[in-house]
């Protein structure tokens, strides 16, 4: 584990700063369109990657979570009336950019009776209809309802992502909205849902965890028959959010994919720029292809 402090930033977290210009285009479009991304709400430290190689992650339902999760940089409070024209601007953004696997993200809507399943369905459902492009769909946990996922399912996403975020033991600290038995559960739901699909999860570490916790974590997430994993580093968006407790070192990511795919993930990414929708494309032709 790395030695660092948590107020420096060692040199494997230093980045090359992004193509401007390419940048633009996908951010004016974006405008354009009035869609949200994750990657600019969420703060993310790969967007000029994502951006400036025309790609990025939606983020549907509004830009407001109703929940405080410590960790995110997603503004909350009260939800946003829904959008019925969002399933066509986004049609509309993925063919402009020529997109093949369109990952869907929304924040959590705990004041929508479904909590916002309907909306990714129709989303779904229109990408596939107007596109036939392949969709990752990275869900809220619902509040453990069964039916909302089973309204998503039915639109069938190649991919259904849910990510248990960090270990049992912080997430009182980190996300005490949520419940970590409850994400498990959407995820083997999931499975039995659509049987030939692929389930997804991650998390972060770097927020106090240990090693075992971390392994405990995939062995959990392979016995509800999770295909997909990253695992990436926590970076604090604000002085306000959860604290960094360390900057784990790339030999220990590297350690985290070798046990990983020792347990059976079909595809895993696991190092300190990782985040749920990174390289998504190629880690969903990564679970095919086994």
């Amino acid at each position: 584990m790395s030695t660092d402090s948590a107020d420096t930033k060692p040199r494997w977290l230093v980045k090359r700063a992004p193509s401007q210009k390419a940048m633009q285009i996908v951010v004016s479009l974006l405008g354009q369109m009035r869609l949200a991304t994750i990657c600019e709400e969420a703060n993310c430290p790969n967007i000029g990657d994502c951006f400036s190689e025309g790609t990025a992650t939606f983020l549907i339902l509004g830009r407001t979570c109703t929940r405080n999760c410590r960790f995110c940089n997603v503004k909350h409070g009260q939800g946003e009336p829904l959008d019925t024209t969002e399933p066509a601007r986004l049609v509309a953004a993925a063919r402009h950019l020529r997109l093949r696997h369109v990952v869907l993200t929304s924040v959590t809507r705990d004041d929508l009776p479904d909590g916002g399943a309907s909306a990714f369905a129709a989303c779904i459902q229109a990408l596939h209809e107007e596109l036939g492009v392949t969709v990752e769909a990275l869900v809220p946990d619902f509040r453990g309802d069964e039916t909302a996922l089973a309204t998503v399912m039915a639109a069938a996403p190649e991919v259904l992502g849910h990510n248990v975020e960090t270990v049992p033991s912080l997430y009182s600290k980190v996300r005490p909205q949520a419940d970590y038995q409850r994400s498990l559960r959407l995820l083997k739901v999931a499975r039995t849902l659509k049987p030939g699909g692929l389930t997804k999860s991650g998390l972060m570490v770097g927020l106090g965890e240990s090693r075992d916790e971390v392994i405990a974590v995939m062995r959990d997430l392979r016995a509800v028959g999770c295909d997909l994993l990253t695992i990436g580093q926590y970076l604090r968006p604000s002085a306000t959010h959860y604290p960094v407790a360390e900057y784990v070192h790339p030999d220990t990511f590297a350690f985290y994919q070798q046990q990983a795919e020792a347990m059976g993930f079909l595809g895993v990414l696991s190092g300190p720029f990782v985040r749920s929708s990174f390289h998504a494309q190629a880690l969903y032709q990564r679970g095919q292809a086994q």
